[in-house]
């Protein structure tokens, strides 16, 4: 495979929480990566062109492999690059349990909790495109809740940020220990989001001292090497290049999903987002992997996690 080949192409903007968790990934395995500037609002159509729809930020793109979401770009991540290891100790199961709860519940909370210390003051293009994705229909209403609720929301944010506190007291460098895992980048976002986007962020944080210097060893991590790169010279590499996901279904496959079967994906939440439809090329437990050709992209393989996704039979 060619330098160009492997390259790894990730579509994002500065601003995005999750962008910054895979960007500390990057830095944790001091890798090198070019950057593609994204919209932070629809329509995004030079990211769409190469996921058939999917708008959510970030996308990793390596060639003409489209990785969605960041579960799914950081098990690639550690499968292409193993060393150093985002799960330096035994407990990798229960870190991506772990981990479903801070990308999930966890981090939808906090969404909730910047956007409704915002209030009014938000853009009102940006309430109406993140409140649809992450209240649904009745975002307006669900907005002006969160305002009214803003001290529980406090409330209910302190008491995971104790624990991690506590994880902490005893003066280790990371959450697990010396080496810095992806567990630390996965609780990192929604402390760099609270932190930056909410004005009360820095008050608040300051009463839990060791997540305080925790945070400032993951920031001094960095995000490995980054260079820019046009969106268009994005689309042109996955029409030159040729997919490698692997073919087949793993066993106990509870859909019944077949190689070649035609398929569509969407996040199994609040948003109404457009499915991403194809022919099914893998799937396991984790991962769902679909082939979809365009004329403006060529044949690309469209990577998904299986875990908060829906995967209906076309």
């Amino acid at each position: 495979m060619s330098n160009l080949a492997s390259e790894i192409i990730f579509h994002a903007y500065p601003q995005s929480p999750v962008a910054e968790k895979v960007r500390v990934a990057f830095g944790i395995k001091g890798l090198s990566w070019r950057s593609v500037d994204i919209p932070r609002l629809p329509p995004k159509p030079m990211l769409t062109a190469l996921t058939g729809g999917y708008r959510r930020t970030p996308v990793m793109q390596i060639g003409a492999d489209i990785y969605c979401d960041s579960q799914c770009i950081i098990r690639e991540l550690e499968r292409r690059f193993p060393s150093p290891t985002f799960m330096p100790t035994d407990d990798f199961g229960l870190m991506w349990s772990l981990s479903r709860w801070t990308d999930g519940a966890l981090f939808d909370q906090t969404v909730r909790h910047v956007l409704g210390a915002a209030g009014d003051n938000l853009d009102k293009d940006f309430a109406a495109d993140r409140g649809r994705l992450y209240l649904g229909e009745d975002w307006a209403e669900g907005l002006k809740k969160a305002h009214a609720d803003l001290p529980h929301l406090v409330a209910q944010m302190r008491a995971p940020l104790s624990w991690m506190n506590a994880q902490l007291a005893d003066g280790r460098v990371f959450l697990l220990g010396a080496a810095p895992a992806a567990i630390d980048a996965q609780i990192y976002h929604v402390v760099w989001f609270l932190r930056g986007r909410w004005a009360g962020g820095p008050s608040f944080l300051s009463e839990f001292t060791h997540l305080g210097r925790w945070e400032e060893n993951v920031r001094a991590i960095g995000h490995g090497t980054a260079s820019s790169m046009a969106p268009d010279e994005a689309i042109v590499r996955a029409k030159n290049s040729a997919p490698i996901a692997q073919s087949g279904v793993a066993d106990h496959e509870p859909q019944g999903l077949e190689v070649g079967m035609s398929v569509t994906v969407s996040p199994d939440v609040n948003g109404g987002e457009q499915p991403v439809v194809g022919n099914l090329r893998f799937a396991n437990a984790e991962t769902v992997v679909i082939d979809r050709t365009a004329e403006d992209v060529g044949t690309v393989c469209v990577h998904f996690p299986r875990s908060g996704y829906r995967v209906d039979i076309a």
